[in-house]
């Protein structure tokens, strides 16, 4: 133990501390999130695994509600009195005409496009953060957001009565606009990308001493995500998958599902196994990719340029991590261009009946490459995280799908139409052939 001082954890709490990811220095769990006695590292919440060993089993977690909060002793609050809309336990989907398309034999999807109650992974950590706000006394929340946090962070917040401002960059699709503004927050529009809005709420919070779900609330806030580990888990009958293919903005979701399974072996909940970790990002805003293909360990931060705006973070905080964890596991971090998204969105659509962002096409164009380049084995259980939804971000695919066929509400109009239609289709298939 270094010098900081440790307070005594609740009973009900299995939290230890915050500890530092770079020098192992300990904090008491309070709102904070870098090491600002030593290094400067990012600090991350640390557990008494012997406690939740105590506590936990396969039937307790069962046995618990239908979201986040069954794997409680594992997520980072020291009450009961948590924030539960509803949150995860969302569709692991076996897929059947994607996995044939691609030529795999064990393909899922883990489908947080159906997330409570916004609809993107982000209900997940912001039901953590804010329970934990909550317990630090904080009355008004706040976040930087690129579309998916800003909606969750209002949308909770809205529920849990605490006041809300979000920061989003000016820029932002409307759909995700208009799904922040419906809960009634204060949204600032900034003049600039997600990494000056970043920057911009560093200095409100210091200021203003709000609680920032991704800045001063961010070692708590970054658990939730821990649980999309955990339900792929549970979900495959208590084993881990082979590979996984995930979406990278941060690098913070990759990183925790990687936790998340490490933290369900060391406790006993699955047997120990390698799973291979891979990453998709758009070639717009690739930064931890760029830096996989030349093998480095260090990030160079970019400018992002992509339609893919809910990972378009050009310098990002967990970026090292990732790269970490896809070397040691075996896996490929990779981008796709703006195109290749935009077809995923589509791929993932007219197969599974999945209408997801374009974080989601990102993913879905990297799997895709990933299996024509030989990286992922037919064989293996390789699961694909979906993260948002499509309705968010419908300007993506505007001009590059179907219209509908309009007719006179006449039988013959509508024969005619048809006889139309089947040609273009014949037509298109003998091009794919060609």
């Amino acid at each position: 133990m270094t010098q900081a001082t440790i307070a005594k954890p609740a009973e009900t709490t299995t939290i230890k501390s915050l500890k530092c990811k770079e020098c192992g220095m300990e904090y008491d769990a309070k709102a904070m999130h870098i090491c600002e006695d030593n290094c400067f590292g990012p600090l991350e919440v640390s557990y008494d695994y012997d406690a939740i060993r105590r506590q936990v089993t396969r039937e307790t977690i069962q046995a618990g509600p239908n979201s986040i909060w069954r794997y409680r002793p594992f997520l980072p609050v020291t009450t009961d009195n948590v924030i539960d809309v509803g949150t995860g336990m969302t569709p692991l989907v076996k897929s059947h005409r994607l996995a044939r398309r691609l030529g795999l034999k064990n393909l899922y999807i883990k489908n947080d496009a159906v997330n409570m109650p916004t609809l993107s992974f982000k209900d997940r950590v912001v039901s953590v953060a804010l329970s934990r706000a909550r317990e630090l006394g904080f009355s008004t929340v706040s976040c930087a957001s690129t579309g998916n946090l800003a909606n969750s962070t209002a949308a909770i917040a809205a529920h849990a009565g605490l006041d809300c401002c979000v920061f989003i960059p000016a820029d932002l699709e409307a759909g995700k606009v208009l799904g922040t503004l419906i809960y009634n927050p204060t949204v600032m529009a900034v003049q600039g990308n997600y990494d000056q809005v970043n920057r911009l709420c560093c200095e409100v919070g210091n200021t203003y001493g709000w609680g920032f779900v991704n800045i001063n609330l961010r070692p708590y806030y970054s658990e939730g995500s821990k649980t999309l580990g955990f339900e792929v888990a549970e979900q495959l009958g208590w084993q881990l998958p082979d590979h996984i293919v995930a979406p990278l903005a941060s690098g913070s979701l990759y990183g925790k599902i990687y936790k998340g399974f490490q933290e369900f072996i060391k406790v006993g909940l699955v047997e120990d196994k390698a799973v291979r970790f891979s990453g998709a990002q758009a070639e717009g805003c690739s930064p931890i990719a760029t830096a996989f293909k030349e093998g480095r360990d260090f990030v160079t931060p970019v400018k992002p340029n992509t339609i893919a705006k809910s990972i378009a973070i050009g310098n990002p905080a967990d970026g090292i991590y990732a790269l970490e964890i896809a070397k040691k596991t075996g896996g490929n971090i990779e981008s796709v261009t703006d195109a290749e998204i935009v077809e995923g969105m589509k791929l993932l659509a007219e197969t599974e009946g999945i209408f997801t962002e374009t974080a989601g096409g990102t993913t879905i164009a990297v799997l895709k490459k990933l299996v024509e380049a030989g990286k992922i084995d037919p064989d293996e259980t390789t699961v694909a995280y979906i993260t948002g939804n499509g309705l968010k971000t419908q300007e993506a695919v505007q001009g590059y799908i179907g219209e509908p066929l309009t007719i006179e509400a006449k039988l013959d109009s509508f024969e005619r139409a048809l006889e139309r239609s089947r040609t273009l289709e014949r037509l298109e298939w003998q091009q794919v052939l060609v």
